[in-house]
Order: structure tokens, then C-alpha cells, then sequence
């Protein structure tokens, strides 16, 4: 599977973080809370509107908006 922003995962998929966008300034934050190269990462569900997310990253549940999703590039 191709890389692809971590927004377009559906709920129950599982897949593994490849990249973050390296100029965006949220970057930093997103490696604190664990999104580095190869940790898994799987969508538990979406709002009824689709946004915010919940996420489990490791041992940590977190809701995070879609639009950060997409700064974030995994591979199944």
C-alpha cells in the first residue's frame, strides 16, 4: 500500500506512521504525542460529522481534527 494522510484511513484500520510534514509547525507537538516513523496508529472512530478523529497511538487514546490528519503520512 501506498502512503497515504492519515485522514483517509476508515475506522478500525490500522496502519503506520512514514512521515510528518516537515515545515508545518504543528510537527513538533505531533512527534511529543507520539507520531514518529513506524509507531502504529489505528482510527477508533469519527465524529458524526467526520470531525475530530479518535486515534490510538501506542498506549494513548487522542482526538485530533482532520485537517492535522493530513499532515500526517502512513502506510499500512
Amino acid at each position: 500500500m501506498p502512503d497515504v494522510p492519515l485522514d483517509s484511513l476508515t475506522p478500525g484500520q490500522t496502519a503506520h506512521v512514514v512521515a510528518l510534514d516537515p515545515a508545518h509547525p504543528l510537527r513538533r507537538r505531533l512527534m511529543e504525542l507520539g507520531f514518529v516513523r513506524g509507531a502504529p496508529v489505528t482510527v477508533i472512530r469519527r465524529a458524526p460529522m467526520g470531525d475530530p478523529v479518535e486515534l490510538r497511538i501506542g498506549a494513548t487514546l487522542l482526538a485530533l481534527r482532520a485537517d492535522d490528519l493530513r499532515l500526517i503520512r502512513v502506510r499500512a
